[in-house]
């Protein structure tokens, strides 16, 4: 789930499942969770919940350079983000 979040900069739950394969409701539990640990944070786009890395994190530019070196090795799942439509 970090791994594509580092890939995907801010994105939806919704978004994210489809990436990922899984139940929506299996994202939204990771991501409270995730959130509740302070690794990630979101933010309210109108309606709509948007998640991302937090860079507040005490090691986020740790945690990010960890995921960039574990994101070369995953060809399918950089594959599924580069075919996402762009946000303006």
């Amino acid at each position: 789930m970090l791994l594509a979040l580092s890939l995907m900069t801010d994105t939806y739950p919704r978004e994210l499942a489809r990436v990922l394969e899984i139940p929506l409701f299996s994202v939204q539990k990771a991501l409270a969770s995730l959130e509740r640990d302070g690794l990630v944070a979101s933010r309210m786009l109108g309606r709509t919940r948007q998640y991302g890395l937090n860079a507040r994190y005490p090691a986020s530019r740790e945690l990010r350079e960890y995921l960039e070196r574990l994101a070369g090795r995953e060809f399918e799942l950089r594959r599924k983000v580069g075919a996402l439509p762009r946000r303006v």
